[in-house]
């Protein structure tokens, strides 16, 4: 079964033709983080619109890759929710008109699902139950999946997703948009152990997890030094707020293991990316005799081969959606 898939949630437009959720036939992506560099962050208004100006584009192209017309395609899916709403309602869309001219199914697709799916197309061995950590841009959650579309939430931050925390801990260190890549190379230059942060700590839900407090302390920190001349060690600071981060997510997602009885872990989204995460998930997984799953950098990026990836078990589970599908800046994994 061949799916179109199309993503456009943020500020990547991506649309990719997937085959029975495993196998990623095309898989063509723009980004414009060049343009929002400008900024030092996403402006939603200038992606909806340079999503519009590229997606017909790399629709044909995405085609053209896997050496696919119109009728070797079976479905169409595409990211309604979470997302910057602008920016989601362009590739929905342009989805349903694809869907309603071609006579296929319309699949809607969650955006942290896929972000969950795309292990999938990494590890074809890879099946549910197990656990997931999706820590990105937008979210920040861990969730049981019980089957590929039975997920359930155990815990989430209460403001703050890491990834947005990581772009403004780079934005008061110097650094440019987006600020993972670089604060992960910045924190790979120190150990860290100099600079105390906060840990947050929510009552009555240990598997929830809070980073406004660890944001407005780094930032608070470079000011300080900044206003009273004293030296920052930037490259201790970008470490030890990784450290932190990571001390947030790591302890977390074992304990959803040890909640759950699941043996398996998964991570997910940009934040999966981050080299310091990934070590101590793979250290902590090891001394638990857990197996983990950890994609490739390019599948932790949104991307369309995710949204391929979930739809085609979307598809299998009955999921279908009308023209009148609508667009959701907020919703909920498990809605």
């Amino acid at each position: 079964m061949n799916i179109l898939a199309f993503e456009s949630t943020c500020d990547e437009t991506a649309v990719a033709v997937v085959a029975d959720g495993r196998r990623v036939l095309s898989d063509v992506i723009a980004s414009q983080a060049e343009m929002h560099a400008l900024y030092g962050g996403v402006v939603p208004e200038l992606a909806s619109r340079k999503h519009v100006e590229v997606i017909a584009a790399l629709t044909e192209q995405a085609l053209r890759e896997a050496g696919c017309g119109r009728d070797d395609i079976d479905a169409v899916a595409v990211a309604y929710a979470p997302g910057l709403i602008g920016a989601v309602l362009v590739g929905l869309s342009f989805a349903k008109s694809v869907a309603f001219a071609w006579g296929k199914p319309l699949i809607p697709v969650h955006h942290i699902r896929a972000h969950i799916a795309a292990n999938y197309l990494a590890f074809p061995e890879l099946e549910p139950p197990f656990v997931a950590l999706a820590i990105s841009g937008g979210n920040t959650l861990i969730a049981d999946v019980r089957d590929y579309t039975d997920l359930r939430i155990l815990g989430a931050t209460r403001d703050d997703a890491a990834g947005e925390c990581f772009d403004k801990a780079a934005r008061v260190l110097g650094l440019p948009y987006p600020g993972g890549k670089p604060m992960d190379e910045l924190a790979r230059q120190s150990q860290g152990g100099v600079y105390s942060l906060p840990r947050a700590h929510v009552d009555g839900a240990e598997l929830d997890m809070s980073f406004s407090g660890l944001k407005t302390a780094v930032v608070n920190l470079a000011h300080r030094a900044e206003q009273s001349g004293q030296p920052l060690d930037r490259a201790a600071l970008a470490r030890d707020f990784t450290n932190a981060v990571s001390g947030e997510l790591v302890p977390r997602a074992m304990r959803a293991l040890a909640l759950t009885g699941h043996k398996a872990l998964c991570a997910a989204g940009g934040v999966a990316a981050n080299s310091v995460i990934r070590a101590n998930l793979e250290a902590a997984c090891k001394e638990a005799g857990c197996k983990l799953y950890l994609p490739p950098l390019r599948l932790c990026g949104d991307n369309g081969a995710m949204i391929g990836a979930q739809g085609y078990y979307e598809f299998r589970a009955g999921c279908r959606a009308g023209m009148d599908l609508n667009a959701y800046a907020t919703r909920a994994l498990d809605a």
